[in-house]
């Protein structure tokens, strides 16, 4: 007996999981399904998924970026900092981002240029971009920003959207095309599969993966300007652990730890679990130290279970033989 195919794809195991999870949440409360609270989903996680979007490049090239969640917190630092000694907000913001994209940089010449491993590049990053944060504002809580700004992560400018979620939406549509329709998608793959053969094959692979670190940066910082916009205020320990729903967000997405496999609708797929997930442990009054140790068992789940499913593949294959 053959399984169809879609029956063998990680998306249909995600599509079931999120019919489980809304079912149970509408059975829990009727506000479920209501507009606000579908919007209230995505705009308390809205930062977290724009970065992995980026992310999953990342991972699919074959490195990882733990730096994400210090370099969002390192943006809104030098946005406020700049703001409160006296630069025009709309300059605060572009050197905030040009801080991001310059953190990026950083990883990346480190990764593609020296050869060190991205893991051990961007845990030194993790910890020295939060440094930098926090010796920029130092122990005090920075806020009294425009009302423009503040509107940007606040007030709905697009029917009942926020600017965050209209930018999500955006760079969903951009990441699909770049990574399933455009050369630059197809080297990531080909780097991710086998770094000696895309370099032997002449693929200029320390551009490729300087770029993807600096648009990583260029990326969290953005997030982390959003995320300063919503809250109205900025503190050094600004996102602080993010990366982890970060990286299970794009791991059990489908995604290879190992890079060269992995698509943006699983990505998508694993955005609405997650979501969903956190919506109705919070609708349920689960605490956050609970709702974290759920996603960090999920992130667990998510490089377990895909190998669990692959095995299982081969070995009714080879039965089928």
């Amino acid at each position: 007996m053959t399984l169809p195919p879609f029956l063998r794809r990680w998306e249909t195991l995600l599509l079931a999981m999120l019919v489980l999870i809304a079912g149970a949440n509408m059975a829990a409360t009727p506000f479920y399904l209501g507009v606000g609270n579908i919007v209230n989903l995505f705009q308390l996680e809205i930062e977290k998924i724009i970065v992995a979007l980026m992310m999953t490049l990342i991972i699919i090239n074959g490195e990882i970026d733990l730096s994400v969640a210090s370099v969002m917190g390192l943006a809104a630092c030098v946005a406020a900092y700049l703001f409160h000694a006296g630069w025009p907000m709309p300059v605060a913001l572009l050197a905030a981002l040009a801080s991001g994209a310059l953190a990026g940089a950083i990883n990346g010449f480190w990764t593609a240029y020296v050869g060190l491993p991205s893991l051990a590049v961007t845990l030194a990053g993790l910890i020295g971009y939060r440094g930098i944060a926090r010796i920029l504002v130092e122990d005090r809580a920075y806020g009294g920003f425009p009302d423009w700004f503040n509107a940007l992560g606040q007030q709905p400018q697009f029917g009942p959207l926020t600017v965050s979620i209209v930018i999500f939406v955006v760079m969903f549509a951009i990441m699909a095309v770049v990574l399933h329709r455009s050369i630059l998608g197809r080297l990531v793959y080909v780097m991710g599969n086998n770094l000696q053969a895309a370099r032997y094959s002449g693929v200029r692979v320390k551009r490729v993966k300087l770029l993807l670190f600096i648009a990583s940066g260029a990326i969290a910082a953005l997030a982390g300007l959003l995320y300063a916009a919503r809250l109205g205020s900025v503190r050094g320990d600004m996102a602080v652990g993010f990366e982890l729903d970060i990286i299970t967000i794009v791991l059990l997405g489908g995604v290879s730890i190992f890079g060269g496999s992995g698509n943006l609708l699983g990505v998508g797929l694993s955005i609405l679990v997650i979501l969903n997930l956190r919506n109705g442990m919070g609708l349920a009054d689960i605490t956050g130290n609970t709702q974290t140790s759920v996603i960090g068992a999920l992130l667990i789940l998510s490089v377990l279970l895909p190998n669990m499913a692959q095995a299982v593949h081969t070995k009714w294959k080879g039965r089928e033989t």
